[in-house]
């Protein structure tokens, strides 16, 4: 793990909001020249602190009106179980993220559509026949706030 000053954690939280925030701009913010403020950018992208660059889309203007998360248990556990889902999962695009985790369900996943409807034919003709689903859960989600992470 990284060692973080309060600059580094200042310019690690305004990239969170603005990634294409240039070297110059951040430096004069936060008081660096440009090649000083470019070096730490350098050093926190080196040490693997940011993961890359992301376009945080609008999906609604995208055609995509309804955002679902399912929780999926698996009727059938092993690792060959597990290695065919995700492969198989992670082939349906309206999935947006597929998260494994430890509880009630197996798997969460975050499914867009264009609308109710369309994620019904998604989840019945393309994630209810993957391999190994069980139970499912679907919960719509209503509205989302995003909060900065902690730092």
């Amino acid at each position: 793990m990284i060692e973080l000053d309060d600059i580094d954690r200042a310019l690690v939280r305004a990239l969170a909001t603005d990634a294409t925030a240039s070297a110059g701009a951040l430096g004069r913010q936060f008081g660096l020249s440009q090649p000083a403020c470019w070096r730490r950018i350098q050093r926190l992208r080196n040490a693997g602190v940011f993961r890359g660059a992301r376009l945080d889309l609008d999906l609604e203007r995208l055609g995509f009106g309804v955002t679902v998360f399912l929780g999926i248990k698996l009727a059938t556990k092993g690792r060959v179980s597990l290695e065919d889902f995700e492969r198989a999962v992670r082939a349906i695009p309206e999935v947006q993220v597929v998260d494994h985790v430890l509880g009630a369900f197996d798997y969460r996943l975050r499914v867009v559509a264009r609308d109710l409807p369309d994620f019904e034919r998604v989840l019945r003709r393309r994630i209810m026949t993957l391999p190994s689903v069980g139970n499912v859960e679907a919960n719509v989600m209503l509205s989302e706030e995003r909060r900065p992470g902690p730092l």
